[in-house]
């Protein structure tokens, strides 16, 4: 008996370890290259290349959803189909140039790394994020000045929100109440309730809102300011700007740590005059409290769910920097596809 015991403990263990490989093997980051018209996936890991999926015309921003499972990409729908102006074509003017067609969103299997869905969405369609329950993803359409709403069950359009002017980057609060966006030339950021799918109200944020962002504790907003070299702090209970912090050049998306104590801001800069760095603003004190170099064009963050490494993009370079936030140094650079943008990390 005692054996068998042993045996079956064992037998247990081993298939723990089994689960706990699959898991981690199961971890991946995926880029959505802009100018090559595909999303890199990468080993979270051993940071290497797994595979190129090819996509849409210029896809610009990649979701995972909450249970890893698919990966939504938006793009300017097939490469026969599409306009020829990235999602924020001359940012650091602020001359953005909206499209005259629908867009669409893909979504990838993250098992086998394939297109298993398209859905069609508004003009110009940018950043896409899936709210905590996984049910709904919710898509910017700058060319039309909406939000699209998709059932991720049913892979179609249920809900189209009007918001201000150049809707880009959004996200969803913690509780899954409300979705923040920062609409880029309205100088605004419209707050949207997730149960009635409408705005209820817009928050006056400054010069070229690009992305906005949350403590996952949920008591702090942010909005990266691309014209003015700031992100603005918003309070969620009043819906208003407490405070500016000063970055770098043309910031764009920015992304807090799992403890809510550090806000990352990637620092693109322009073409002729590339950023190549990342901000860590200390959420106690709301100063810089390091400033990391990465490549070229810092433009996507993300960071992963433990709080150990953050990815950025550097669309100039065509490559990603994986950061060590312990040591709050750059420890491998990755070569991806043409122009990457948006960035996202399996759960």
């Amino acid at each position: 008996m005692k054996k068998i015991n042993n045996w079956i403990l064992t037998a247990v263990q081993m298939g723990l370890l089994a689960w706990s490989g699959a898991t981690l093997a199961a971890d991946k980051v995926y880029v959505a290259n802009e100018g090559a018209d595909t999303v890199s996936v990468l080993d979270a890991a051993s940071f290497k290349t797994l595979s190129n999926v090819r996509v849409g015309k210029m896809p610009h921003n990649v979701q995972a959803s909450p249970d890893g499972k698919l990966v939504w990409v938006t793009n300017n729908g097939e490469p026969d189909q599409a306009g020829d102006a990235p999602a924020h074509k001359g940012m650091a003017k602020g001359d953005q140039d909206a499209m005259g067609k629908s867009g669409e969103v893909w979504a990838i299997d993250t098992r086998s790394d394939a297109v298993v869905a398209k859905v069609p969405v508004g003009m110009h369609p940018a950043h896409v994020v899936v709210s905590p329950d996984g049910r709904f993803a919710y898509v910017t359409n700058g060319g039309d000045n909406t939000v699209s709403v998709i059932d991720t069950s049913a892979q179609r359009l249920v809900a189209t929100i009007a918001v201000g002017q150049f809707p880009h980057g959004l996200r969803i609060s913690p509780d899954g109440k409300q979705a923040y966006v920062a609409n880029l030339k309205g100088g605004t950021v419209s707050v949207i309730d997730t149960a009635s799918q409408k705005e209820i109200g817009q928050v006056p944020a400054g010069k070229g809102p690009a992305q906005v962002g949350f403590t996952p504790d949920g008591l702090l907003a942010f909005v990266s300011l691309s014209e003015e070299k700031a992100v603005a702090v918003i309070d969620p209970a009043t819906r208003k700007v407490i405070r500016k912090v000063p970055v770098g050049s043309v910031p764009i998306q920015l992304y807090a740590t799992p403890d809510s104590r550090t806000l990352l801001v990637a620092n693109q800069g322009s073409r002729k005059k590339p950023g190549n760095t990342v901000s860590l603003i200390d959420l106690a004190s709301f100063k810089v409290a390091k400033t990391v170099m990465t490549g070229a064009g810092a433009h996507g963050v993300v960071v992963d769910r433990d709080g150990r490494y953050a990815y950025v993009t550097n669309t100039y370079a065509n490559s990603v920097s994986v950061l060590d936030l312990k040591e709050r140094k750059v420890m491998k650079t990755v070569p991806v596809g043409k122009g990457p943008n948006g960035i996202s990390v399996t759960p």
